[in-house]
């Protein structure tokens, strides 16, 4: 069985919501979308509902990685959004576009939200930054996989800092700890050791047989 993580991530617009917008911090987001994606990229499948500007952050890191990312990447896009699809779109050949619900917003991405957490047995959920959007996905998130962690990066700010207030008693270097990577194979229980693997198939089941030896080739 695939082991999923979902990413919920967006940098907050000051127009649009500017609570969230002035407590995130825009270049820890960026951070720490790219240290999520070096770590998991090539060991955990990552889902994510596309956000116009996540995606291309998403595509840069996995340009330096050697692996198939089009396996290892699951985006899903409601197509409400058809007109502002990124073009980066086209790189990741594994896009889920679900329809609109009645010309309506909301219960278009409620829609696409239900689907995309019906579809996979997650991990874990990493929430970094984000504005309203990011509650909602929090919400249903727990209720679709009550038994999957939940990984608010505190320190982004933006609505994360609503998710942490939800979900609880966290660790604290949640908050603190600012050298992702670091975070994220502590986090996620992703050893430093694991190999990438080109695909999900040619993954060992068993973790131990994922780690690094001499001799390895992936």
């Amino acid at each position: 069985m695939e082991d999923v993580i979902f990413l919920s991530a967006s940098v907050p617009d000051q127009k649009r919501a500017p609570r969230h917008a002035s407590t995130a911090d825009s270049v820890a987001i960026c951070s720490a979308v790219s240290a999520l994606v070096h770590v998991t990229l090539g060991r955990r499948v990552l889902v994510w509902g596309g956000h116009p500007a996540i995606t291309p952050m998403v595509w840069v890191v996995a340009q330096d990685v050697g692996v198939d990312y089009g396996r290892w990447v699951r985006l899903y896009q409601s197509r409400h959004f058809a007109d502002q699809f990124p073009e980066d779109n086209q790189r990741f050949r594994n896009v889920t576009y679900t329809d609109e619900v009645a010309g309506d917003r909301d219960r278009s991405l409620a829609a696409m939200r239900e689907r995309m957490f019906s579809e996979h047995s997650f991990k874990a959920a990493v929430f970094i930054g984000g504005m309203g959007g990011i509650v909602e996905e929090y919400e249903m998130f727990r209720r679709l996989q009550p038994k999957a962690a939940v990984v608010p990066v505190v320190s982004t700010g933006g609505a994360t800092l609503d998710v942490a207030e939800r979900a609880g008693d966290l660790p604290v270097e949640l908050s603190r700890e600012r050298d992702y990577v670091a975070l994220f194979h502590r986090q996620l229980g992703i050893s430093v050791r694991e190999e990438r693997f080109s695909t999900p198939d040619v993954q060992p089941a068993d973790p131990e047989l994922r780690y690094w030896r001499p001799g390895n080739q992936t």
